[in-house]
């Protein structure tokens, strides 16, 4: 089959890969002037940064996770951390997740979490229905001292807007309850550990996350094409045109509100949707910093307090490979998120570092790089329309004979590994409409 992929992102490449190994004649076409997406990095003299915040190669699935171990050159290849991270609560550090660190609050913040998870815990027992917002889902799942110390502050830093109007869908079934045991024995000082799935990872040795995207395309037997924006998408007889070149499939992973003017053939109200799809961009700020001592064996942190300054993530980006800062120096990356309305300049920056420095990240005296780039689409806006209006959108695409998959592709709140499984997923179906030669039928049920 001659397939057309449009955007050139790891979903888009991942796929392009498997297919062109199955024989299939394969076309991928990238806006950009390179691919990569938001796993593209960059670098600054000897320092490497990553565009979008701090990637890591994981995955709870071991065949996806062996997968894009090969393509960054295996063992020899990359760098194995143990995961080690940390809330910034105030004056002290933490450990992440929030429950299982709270031994580590004062006296007082320990007594509201702990009778607010178990307030919680009972009511959620006797049949309390979980929450339709997002905001009452915290206390539902949490408790009100959970939600005021800790998850209400980090999320509105997050999500820019009144946690009320967010829907609870994305997480609830998603981030599974902490045992009650965990959360008692962090209260008498025993700490527990959350989110095991993540407790090791791997990242490339050199080059970034980048090189999970170059050793993907590298030898992948499909044609890329850069700095095409792709103006119309078209069916033809059986098949379909793409800018007036025909193909037998098209798959689409290009954010759906930047790809849906070149298709003629969407009904309005569907047109509506999408357009309605806004996403929550990230400024991902990039500083290089002269050491006199090694960094503190950190994998990232969060800052939960507008008094914090601006970021919400924080990645000891240098201790995930020494490679990624010369000699005698770290690196950081700190995260913002914003709804379009942000700009950096000087003085911006300068209160950014100052923040980090009075929060104990860094010494803003030994800061030598500070360059940053936004990312239009970082996160999905989930709001109290979304999961009816994402249906809506999704019902079309899944009948129309096109595929379309990916974080803003198909706006499913995936990591990098988790769209890879996806297109394995994508690969599979396609194997099977060339086997059977049938019309292609949704592959998401």
């Amino acid at each position: 089959m001659k397939i057309a992929i449009l955007g050139g992102g790891i979903s888009g490449v991942a796929l392009a890969r498997m297919l062109a190994a199955d024989g299939h004649q394969v076309t991928v076409l990238e806006r950009a002037e390179r691919p990569g997406g938001l796993c593209k990095s960059r670098r600054y003299g000897e320092f490497t940064f990553d565009e979008a915040g701090g990637h890591i190669l994981f995955s709870k699935d071991r065949t996806v996770l062996d997968w894009q171990l090969e393509r960054c050159g295996g063992a020899a290849g990359t760098v194995r951390t143990e995961r080690n991270t940390k809330i910034r609560w105030h004056d002290r550090w933490v450990p992440y997740p929030f429950e299982n660190g709270i031994g580590h609050l004062t006296k007082a913040a320990i007594v509201d979490c702990l009778k607010g998870y178990l307030e919680a815990h009972v009511q959620r027992r006797l049949g309390t229905p979980c929450p339709a917002n997002f905001h009452d889902w915290v206390v539902w799942q949490m408790g009100e001292g959970f939600a005021r110390h800790f998850m209400v502050p980090y999320n509105e830093k997050i999500w820019k807007r009144d946690l009320r109007t967010l829907s609870s869908a994305w997480v609830a079934g998603r981030v599974p309850e902490a045992p009650i045991e965990d959360i008692l024995k962090s209260a008498v000082g025993l700490d527990t550990e959350g989110y095991t799935h993540q407790s090791v990872f791997w990242f490339p040795k050199h080059g970034g996350f980048e090189a999970l995207v170059q050793g993907t395309v590298a030898g992948g037997g499909f044609r890329l094409q850069t700095g095409v924006a792709v103006q119309r998408v078209e069916r033809h007889g059986t098949g379909f045109r793409v800018d007036g070149e025909p193909f037998d499939l098209v798959v689409n992973t290009v954010p759906l509100p930047q790809i849906e003017a070149a298709f003629p053939e969407l009904p309005e109200p569907i047109r509506h949707d999408i357009r309605a799809l806004r996403p929550i961009s990230l400024i991902n700020v990039m500083l290089g910093v002269r050491l006199d001592a090694p960094l503190p064996n950190l994998s990232w942190i969060y800052l939960p307090f507008a008094e914090q300054g601006p970021a919400n993530r924080i990645t000891y980006f240098s201790n995930y490979s020494p490679h990624n800062a010369p000699s005698g120096h770290g690196s950081f990356l700190a995260e913002v998120t914003h709804r379009g309305e942000l700009r950096p300049d000087g003085p911006w920056l300068r209160s950014l570092i100052q923040a980090l420095g009075k929060a104990g990240i860094l010494q803003p005296e030994h800061v030598v790089l500070a360059e940053w780039c936004n990312n239009e689409f970082a996160y999905i806006d989930q709001d109290l329309e979304f999961a009816a209006r994402i249906a809506r959108v999704r019902s079309w695409w899944d009948q129309s004979g096109y595929i379309t998959f990916g974080r803003f592709g198909r706006y499913e709140y995936h990591n990098s590994d988790q769209c890879i499984a996806r297109a394995m997923q994508v690969h599979q179906h396609i194997r099977e409409i060339a086997a059977s030669g049938a019309p292609a039928r949704p592959v998401f049920r």
